[in-house]
């Protein structure tokens, strides 16, 4: 069945929405990242995307304080922005943390994914950025020439099972998800395809759910901005989804 991921997205410790990852684009949501979490557990969430930006931006994660308190209400944290050292992925794991997503480093680090991947296996997630299907690094502030394809193809080979895919163009304009390009890399990997970028309705994430019936891989979707504008009703997806 389709996983929906709510997305908390952190910056300086306060629940924010990047427009297309721009940092002069920002909106408050939440002061305490708590409340919402609290929310989306209460709809029947039992994952939760985490984005530490300014670890994204930094190179270095900010926002542990809010890690373990999110771990701490029982909810499965999948965490990105900042990880790209073995000591900063162990911390994350000792922190609860039950999936690690790798972005920066992954595009030109193969043997720290072989290791991480050697090191704590299905809990490594290589997650792939990209803007007209090239990959984005850096808190998506540089374009590289590294085609997604081409990524993910890679990170398969290095024995990585779930990689998270986002389409920067789609990111928070509530414009509707890139479905073919999701279904056309979950063709081309074995590895778990969970979408992200542009879900902006309740039949989005229906949507994504029978394209999951169809492709078994295409297992989850992170939903954002729309749950924030109360465009996506999450114990109405998950009703729809158990069916």
């Amino acid at each position: 069945m389709m996983t929906i991921y709510p997305a908390i997205d952190l910056k300086n410790g306060r629940v924010v929405r990047l427009l297309q990852g721009r940092a002069d684009r920002e909106t408050v949501y939440f002061e305490n990242p708590v409340i919402p979490a609290k929310l989306w557990k209460e709809a029947g969430a039992e994952w939760l995307h985490i984005v530490d930006l300014d670890g994204a931006f930094t190179g270095q994660p900010r926002n542990w304080d809010v890690v373990e308190k999110v771990v701490e209400l029982g909810l499965k944290v999948q965490l990105g922005g900042g990880l790209r050292d073995v000591e900063s992925v162990r911390n994350a794991v000792n922190r609860g943390v039950d999936r690690v997503v790798i972005g920066t480093k992954a595009v030109d680090g193969e043997d720290f994914i072989k290791e991480l991947v050697d090191l704590f296996g299905e809990k490594i997630a290589v997650g792939i950025d990209a803007k007209q299907g090239k990959v984005a690094v850096r808190g998506w502030v540089s374009t590289t020439d590294v085609s997604a394809l081409d990524l993910a193809a890679k990170a398969a080979e290095l024995g990585v099972q779930t990689i998270i895919y986002t389409d920067i163009s789609r990111d928070g304009m509530l414009s509707g998800p890139n479905f073919e390009g999701q279904m056309a890399l979950a063709k081309s990997v074995p590895c778990s395809i969970i979408a992200s970028g542009g879900v902006s309705s309740t039949e989005d994430v229906i949507r994504f759910g029978e394209l999951n019936r169809e492709q078994p891989n295409l297992s989850g979707c992170i939903v954002g901005k729309a749950l924030y504008e109360k465009r996506v009703d999450l114990e109405k997806a998950f009703a729809a989804l158990s069916r």
